[in-house]
């Protein structure tokens, strides 16, 4: 058995989270893959029960969750301090990514060359949410009952659209009510293959999280003090940044399911109520969010960047808009994390509890099969109809061949060769570049 790894320092923590944040591509599957590849397999400094843990109590909140992981992770390890920069440096390099192609789109009406070079990246990040499904399957479908409640879940969500908080609550009445049915998917104390720093750093000090505590919940009350701030001195002036303030907020409180989940209530509203921009701007705004790191909500970063772009004073007021989209979004993430986390992690060791979320794990399967076939249906083919259950299928005539060619570029690069996510994704966005280049 190998060695016990130890707790990083915060400077090298801080490395890791800056280089999670600028590679996170492919919306939350792909990210939740990439942050259980750096801090649970890579590095063990998190076990993968206290990972799945933390990710199931991530899928009950509104919000991007992929984001208040890495924040809840980084609490763990450090504190207050050690969650605010593993937030941020999730968030910020997808952000500021976000603010530059939203000025190329509003100045010159489109982004080609950038779409060109993402194209390959969208095909590699396809694979990576396929290995992080087969990944997270192996370790938490262990016996019967995950396996059904994890097909049930992809069922509920992809045919008959079941809204995503019913299904996880279903899942978790399950798992509470049948805790020994989940015994072995990788909540029990014994799941581990190996030892992980914070865990042997929680049996050698066990008031570590009770100390942390009284910060945590400082910290989160500050944040909600922040969040809310700025909108309650906006809302008697009017105008568009109050209703900014106002919209997104809102969109804080209910975003159950990740940025898919709310992305039809908010192009609706932004489109046809406040008129901020049109539908196929939505739609383009949509597509370079899938193209940045980050949180795939920053999309609406986009919106508020047009409508203060429209609204609020040309590009000063694009940036203004853009700025506060981002802080009524992302605030309320951190109060909802050291608000919650520290009473979540004083029951860990709770049969009911832990069978509860272990529940909601297999879930989390299926949901992440869900976001894994919408994502590589809309990479693969070009054109969707309406079929059965009013679920959308490809075109077969529509399949692109480029993509398909470029996937198995990707799977042969992770699979056979081994590659690392860098040299993976460097080389897929090169080949993606020169395919699309080289097209008639």
């Amino acid at each position: 058995m190998p060695a016990t790894p130890t707790l990083p320092s915060f400077s090298e923590a801080l490395r890791v989270w800056a280089r999670i944040g600028c590679l996170s591509f492919g919306g939350p599957a792909a990210q939740i893959a990439m942050l259980q590849r750096e801090v649970v397999d890579r590095r063990r400094w998190v076990s993968d029960a206290r990972f799945l843990h933390a990710l199931n109590f991530c899928m009950l909140l509104p919000g991007p969750e992929a984001m208040q992981l890495a924040t809840y992770l980084g609490w763990l390890m450090h504190g207050v301090r050690g969650g605010v920069a593993a937030g941020l440096l999730f968030l910020l390099p997808g952000a500021l990514v976000m603010l530059a192609l939203s000025a190329i789109y509003a100045a010159l009406g489109g982004v080609p060359l950038v779409a060109a070079l993402f194209f390959g990246l969208k095909c590699a990040v396809l694979v990576l949410v396929v290995e992080a499904l087969l990944r997270l399957a192996r370790r938490a479908l262990r016996g019967l009952l995950p396996w059904v409640l994890a097909v049930a879940a992809f069922l509920a969500l992809f045919v008959f659209a079941v809204p995503f908080p019913v299904v996880v609550l279903g899942a978790g009445a399950i798992g509470f009510l049948t805790p020994g049915s989940f015994a072995r998917a990788g909540h029990g104390p014994s799941a581990d293959d190996h030892p992980a720093a914070l865990d042997a750093l929680l049996a050698a000090e066990p008031g570590r999280i009770a100390a942390m505590s009284g910060a945590a919940r400082r910290a989160g009350l500050l944040a909600v003090v922040l969040w809310l701030w700025p909108v309650a001195l906006l809302i008697p002036a009017g105008g568009v940044f109050a209703d900014i303030g106002w919209f997104f907020s809102k969109m804080a409180v209910v975003t159950f399911g990740g940025a898919y989940a709310v992305l039809a209530y908010v192009a609706q509203e932004a489109v046809e109520h406040y008129r901020w921009l049109t539908a196929p701007e939505m739609l383009a705004g949509l597509g370079l969010a899938e193209t940045t790191p980050g949180p795939l909500i920053l999309v609406l970063q986009f919106v508020g960047f047009l409508a203060g772009l429209r609204e609020g004073g040309g590009w000063i007021g694009a940036a203004a808009g853009a700025g506060l989209t981002l802080w009524v979004t992302f605030l309320p993430c951190f109060a909802w994390i050291f608000l919650g986390a520290p009473y979540v992690e004083r029951l860990h060791d709770v049969a009911r509890l832990r069978g509860a979320l272990a529940g909601v794990t297999a879930a989390v399967v299926g949901v992440i099969a869900n976001l894994a076939l919408w994502f590589a249906l809309r990479v693969l083919f070009s054109r969707m109809v309406d079929g059965p259950f009013a679920v959308q299928w490809p075109d077969p005539v529509s399949l692109q061949w480029q993509a398909l060619a470029l996937a198995a570029l990707a799977a042969f690069g992770l699979f056979r060769l081994k590659l690392g996510v860098v040299p993976l994704l460097g080389m897929s966005a090169l080949a993606g570049l020169a395919l699309t280049l080289a097209a008639p």
